[in-house]
């Protein structure tokens, strides 16, 4: 491949390495055959999980980047992206990366290549095809010194292969800054988000000023075990969780086995974090799930014009027999968090419908039923920083 940044004067430029002292909001960085591999869970908690899914949310690098300080007028970065190709879907755009000098954001680009999986959801079967590593070029930067981020794509699995600048690099300083660390489903995860650093959790964290990890994990927060272990395992001064979209539209419990599960969960966190101020969240408002249960479901119609659209396909009567709802997550939510306030003072909920209700969902409704768009992302964002980084949760709404 013609590479301008390996051209005439390859000794101008210096290849850093990459290391968690530059590649923030991974768990963990795996050595593969061409480059490194950012994961959002690290090995002992993949090893706990045979699910497909999970495997394939949590590489995908949503919240993580590359940051440093530099004078360099010019950067490239090699990657290797994983696309992913849905039989009988709409084609999926490349996954775009955001340049962010001093918080701004500054350019976006996109990586061509790379390998592909094409994904057949009425089977489930899955084929590979490798590819060619892809370079990330940005030029014109300008020639002071300055905080430059590169945001990985939120929902395309990439490999790092090297970074190279114009001028040295070096990690950021210590800013003294606290680090949120949050778990959440396809949401938090980014899904449907205009780039990665325009997720809600990426806006919440610029505008309260912290760093993020984000264990935002499409279609799997599922209160696993493991992941709470995760949480416990890694530094946070604030810790956040959204619990309830998945377990619905998956139905995968009934209230016998959610609310222990809820209460083992936090109890797993604070396990490592005895004190730091804790947020439960319930679930945005979702019209096919707040009043029927799940599993979701693909709609054949609208797969048949060429769009993604979800629809529920449980019956509502099944409610008194047990299956849950989004109203009865939340009614449980705010009661278990109630419950354990009275022992835990640093304990917070905030309604998920504070942060998206029914009167949003008239105004920027979800395209496909379940994700909101990049206008709601920002929404989202606001009023979560707004709400909650306003005192470091302190501010979050009641119960507590």
């Amino acid at each position: 491949m013609d590479d301008p940044l390996r051209s005439s004067a390859d000794t101008d430029w210096i290849t850093t390495p990459l290391t968690t002292a530059v590649v923030r909001g991974a768990l963990e960085l795996e050595q593969t055959a061409r480059g490194l591999l950012p994961h959002r869970l690290p090995a002992r908690a993949r090893a706990q999980s045979a699910d497909g899914q999970l495997a394939m949310a949590e590489s995908q690098p949503s919240g993580v980047r590359i940051a440093v300080r530099t004078r360099a007028t010019a950067l490239g970065l090699d990657t290797l992206p994983n696309k992913r190709v849905y039989a009988g879907g709409p084609p999926r755009p490349d996954g775009l990366y955001d340049l962010r000098i001093d918080g701004e954001l500054a350019a976006q680009a996109s990586v061509s290549g790379g390998d592909t999986l094409t994904i057949d959801m009425t089977n489930g079967s899955v084929e590979h095809t490798p590819g060619a590593v892809g370079t990330l070029r940005f030029a014109g930067l300008p020639e002071r010194d300055k905080v430059v981020e590169i945001w990985l794509p939120h929902n395309e699995t990439t490999e790092l292969v090297a970074l190279r600048a114009s001028a040295p690099v070096e990690p950021l300083p210590e800013r003294g800054r606290k680090t949120w660390l949050h778990h959440g489903s396809s949401v938090s995860h980014g899904s449907d988000a205009a780039s990665p650093s325009t997720t809600w959790p990426a806006l919440a964290a610029a505008l309260g000023d912290v760093e993020l990890v984000n264990l935002g994990f499409g279609g799997s927060a599922l209160l696993d075990p493991f992941i709470a272990r995760a949480m416990r395992d890694t530094p946070a001064d604030l810790i956040s969780v959204k619990i309830g979209l998945n377990l619905v539209n998956l139905d995968l419990m009934r209230p016998r086995a959610f609310g222990p599960a809820v209460h083992g969960f936090l109890d797993t966190i604070r396990e490592g974090h005895a004190t730091a101020p804790l947020l439960v969240i319930s679930p945005i408002h979702c019209p096919i799930h707040e009043d029927t249960p799940g599993p979701a479901a693909f709609d054949p119609e609208a797969l048949a014009a060429g769009r993604l659209r979800f629809k529920a396909t449980g019956d509502p009567a099944e409610v008194t027999a047990g299956k849950l709802t989004l109203k009865v997550i939340r009614e449980e939510l705010a009661r278990i968090v109630a419950q354990r306030a009275t022992d835990d003072p640093n304990l917070y909920y905030i309604d998920g419908q504070e942060l998206y209700g029914e009167r949003d969902f008239m105004d920027l409704p979800l395209p496909d039923q379940l994700h909101p768009d990049a206008a709601t992302h920002r929404r989202i964002g606001e009023r979560f920083a707004k709400a909650v980084f306003n005192g470091a949760f302190a501010a979050s709404s009641s119960p507590r």
